[in-house]
């Protein structure tokens, strides 16, 4: 077999992991820290820097290729993986999926997957683990074969080479204002995230986040460059809900009354109420999407909490409970499952986002691209870190590599044929 050992490096992740639930209770922020007791298991302090463990597969010829595995920034909520522990995860990655790694063959990718990740102990091994060992995999796949990343996804899947690429969307983090203004200056395609995640950000009955939304949109009328027409995608995280109330059609007028202040944009509105459960946030989530839709209007409900597994994933799509569905990466556990995501989403219709967390690495986000230019998502997150520079620069850059690569294959092929 091609892998002869395994490595394993404690990391850092690009931003902090945060305890949603005592900061949607009413936690104070100081400076950057939040003030109070953590609720969420796992938290020992409302905000925690992130941690993540990268795991190398050494090949025969003594290359190293590596994934990078952490949580969410909002581990813990949502029906999500609880907060990621480097060394609980370290000892099973060593003791159970190590060896399972030096027993596979890793240039084909679908079917080592499906060997080191077979349940454990009747249990699905911890998501985190799926998702940096199929970074890894990959890497080693595409090595091998000497193709790309995208290209091992494409042939495994029976996907055409793309040719187009996949729109990027940044998230501002709390400096809003300053990074709005570098979204607009980079032309990014789709703009801010907002992080709406307070009652003090949201206001009372919406204002204060209606107030932003206005400002972004006559911000980027007035420095963007003529013809930039981005589309304006705002995570809300359940506020809607929290403050309007939880009646499908009370969210979907205030939904349209946000639409209304911003004529001519393309409005997303993610995590617009959070329902308590799965199947309780699809019934209501798709009676949103009705109403909308019903109306003709341009703003487009995007799911995140509650949506994690692929399993999820597929529900929420056959019962068109989104618009659009984040895909978020680390949730969704191996990559193989985020393109087989996309996928579902696109044979049912609905919109397909390859989102991901801040808390992210490189690694991740380079691989997250791959996936979302072989499937030809929708659009794909700027990532890691909650700051534009640095995540765009790493997703746009490996995004035009990519294609690069890609076309110059392509024009190969068409020689040879």
């Amino acid at each position: 077999m091609q892998i002869k050992d395994v490595l394993l490096a404690p990391g850092n992740g690009a931003f902090f992991y945060d305890d949603q639930a005592a900061i949607r209770s009413g936690a104070n922020q100081d400076g950057f820290i939040y003030v109070g007791e953590p609720t969420t298991p796992g938290f020992t302090s409302l905000r925690v820097p992130a941690s993540s463990l990268s795991v190398g597969l050494v090949l025969t010829d003594d290359t190293i290729v590596w994934g990078d595995m952490m949580g969410v920034q909002y581990s813990g909520a949502g029906g999500r993986d609880p907060l990621f522990d480097t060394n609980q995860i370290s000892e099973l990655t060593s003791r159970v999926v190590a060896p399972r790694l030096l027993d596979v063959d890793a240039s084909c990718y679908l079917e080592a997957c499906a060997k080191v990740f077979e349940p454990f102990e009747h249990k699905r091994l911890p998501l985190a683990i799926e998702y940096g060992v199929s970074q890894a995999l990959l890497r080693a796949t595409a090595y091998l074969q000497r193709v790309t990343m995208a290209e091992v996804v494409c042939a495994e899947f029976d996907l055409p080479l793309p040719t187009c690429r996949v729109p990027i969307y940044c998230q501002s983090g709390d400096a809003r204002e300053i990074n709005v203004d570098k979204m607009i200056l980079k032309a990014v395609d789709v703009l801010p995230h907002g992080l709406i995640n307070s009652r003090q950000k949201f206001g009372v009955d919406g204002q204060n986040f209606m107030e932003f939304v206005k400002w972004v949109a006559t911000r980027t009328r007035q420095i963007g460059r003529p013809g930039y027409h981005p589309v304006l995608h705002f995570d809300v995280y359940g506020w809607i809900g929290q403050e309007i109330g939880l009646e499908p059609q009370s969210i979907a007028d205030f939904i349209c009354k946000v639409a209304d202040t911003i004529p001519g944009f393309t409005l997303n509105i993610e995590a617009p109420a959070d329902f308590g459960s799965t199947q309780a946030q699809i019934e209501n989530y798709a009676k949103i999407v009705s109403i909308l839709d019903e109306r003709g209007s341009r703003t487009r409900v995007v799911v995140d909490e509650r949506c994690n597994t692929l399993e999820d994933i597929r529900h929420f799509a056959e019962a068109k409970a989104a618009h659009l569905v984040q895909i978020k990466t680390p949730d969704v556990g191996s990559l193989a499952d985020t393109a087989r995501a996309v996928l579902i989403c696109k044979a049912n219709k609905v919109g397909a986002y390859v989102g991901g967390s801040c808390t992210e690495t490189d690694l991740s986000a380079q691989a997250s691209v791959h996936v979302s230019v072989a499937t030809q998502a929708d659009m794909m997150l700027a990532k890691p870190g909650m700051g534009v520079d640095e995540a765009f620069s790493i997703v746009g850059n490996e995004q035009n590599r990519l294609l690069a690569m890609l076309n110059r294959r392509r024009t190969q092929n068409e020689i040879i044929g």
